[in-house]
């Protein structure tokens, strides 16, 4: 059967009350899959970075989470095992991901302050960057008063996009086992694009429930056959089809439903190609207020067999 193989996890910190809201999260993953955590503080060069020990507040981050009837056990949390580090770099990204490789990270989770706007394209978002180069999973953990105040081990409902690619059946293995952790549900999500290709338009045709007026139900159908043939975990999964647009369908979702968890694939792609289309991995990190973990379609997987 399928296991969660997660042996390294990296907190990338910056000491603000975003990244502190990371490190629970991190703090708690690591204490339920037995984990050592790497905590990372990045100064980057010429931006007059106060000195700090990477693992600064730990201990009090640590004693909240012991209150936390939902978070891992206090022995786990004592057991966690943990690796300072700081690195320079002439920004923070570069740093975080070099980290990583050099170290066998097999997960990375940071904060992200969900930046938009000119701000955000002028000053981009190390989350987002993180996300697309990242060849292995990375978790993201939304700041801001809009983000979610639910207790860190408070994950009762996973959400998973699918468009049955290879990359979504990805998201759903690893959905599988941190479900499983997290004695949560997951729910598999299909969103029907109504509009057609021009071409189709001849006889007044242009949307697709003018050719297919059943389609949700058959996407019901084909999830439900996606989940029974994809391995993992025994945990309740429930299958929803919406129209819309993914992107927006996908934040609506989430908050019309609790969801706690968002597990999605990302394509990671770079350049005009990225510029052009855009990504709705890097939009679920920017907008999404509950914690979003990315696999990359063709990265490194946490999930292994095991016996």
């Amino acid at each position: 059967m399928p296991m969660l193989a997660l042996d390294d996890l990296l907190l990338a910190r910056d000491f603000s009350s975003i990244s502190d809201r990371a490190l629970r999260h991190a703090l708690d993953l690591a204490a339920r899959t037995g984990a050592a955590l790497h905590l990372l503080h990045v100064e980057v060069l010429h931006e007059g970075d106060e000195q700090h020990s990477p693992a600064v507040g730990l201990e009090k981050i640590r004693s909240e989470l012991k209150n936390d009837p939902r978070a891992a056990s206090a022995d786990a949390l004592d057991a966690v095992s943990i690796h300072e580090a700081t690195e320079r770099d002439v920004s923070a990204a570069p740093a975080i991901l070099n980290y990583a490789a050099t170290n066998d990270i097999d997960l990375i989770t940071l904060g992200t302050h969900g930046r938009r706007g000119p701000k955000r394209i002028l000053l981009g978002s190390v989350a987002e960057e993180v996300v697309r180069r990242a060849n292995i999973p990375v978790l993201t953990v939304r700041g801001g008063e809009d983000a979610t105040t639910l207790p860190v081990g408070g994950v009762d409902q996973v959400l998973v996009p699918v468009d049955f690619s290879d990359p979504s059946r990805e998201a759903l293995r690893h959905a599988r086992e941190l479900a499983s952790l997290y004695g949560a549900e997951i729910n598999l999500l299909y969103v029907v694009e109504e509009a057609l290709h021009p071409a189709f338009y001849v006889g007044g045709v242009s949307s697709i429930y003018d050719v297919e007026p059943d389609i949700e139900e058959k996407a019901r159908t084909h999830l439900q056959t996606f989940a029974d043939k994809t391995p993992g975990a025994d945990v309740s999964i429930n299958v929803h089809a919406v129209p819309g647009r993914a992107a927006a369908s996908i934040l609506s979702f989430v908050e019309e439903h609790d969801i706690d968890l968002v597990t999605t694939s990302t394509h990671g792609r770079t350049g005009m190609d990225r510029f052009l289309l855009g990504s709705v991995a890097e939009k679920l990190v920017r907008h999404l207020r509950c914690p979003v973990f990315t696999v990359k379609a063709f990265g490194r997987s946490i999930v292994t067999d095991g016996e």
